[in-house]
């Protein structure tokens, strides 16, 4: 549902690819046409679709930061210099300015209050 795209050195962002519209609407005209016994499954997976198109694009990329950085073994703060050279590692497409700025806010995000791990 949610992805990172390939990128090159010079675009400096990784596509943020969101499908919840499209599945929303799936969902809706599914929903129309189901037997009684198929709708609260189906009014739950509306419910989840929902949820996920509401966390903010920022979230996702210090999710997909972490999960590239624990997939490596590495396990310090997400914003020094080893992380980030882990990160372009795992990642060679990845600039080193996007990079930077993709750890910064990994931090950022880890620190805040009520976050929690998702690996």
């Amino acid at each position: 549902m949610i992805g990172f795209g390939t990128q090159t050195k010079h675009d400096g962002a990784a596509l943020l690819v969101r499908e919840a519209d499209a599945i929303t609407e799936r969902l809706r005209r599914a929903l129309d046409t189901a037997p009684d016994a198929e709708r609260p499954g189906l009014e739950r997976a509306l419910a989840l679709v929902a949820e996920a198109a509401a966390v903010p694009d920022a979230e996702l990329r210090a999710r997909w930061v972490r999960q590239r950085l624990d997939a490596a073994g590495y396990e310090g703060p997400p914003d020094s210099v080893r992380a980030i050279k882990t990160l372009r590692e795992a990642e060679p497409a990845l600039s080193l300015l996007a990079a930077v700025g993709y750890a910064k806010e990994t931090a950022r995000a880890e620190s805040a209050p009520g976050a929690a791990s998702e690996a």
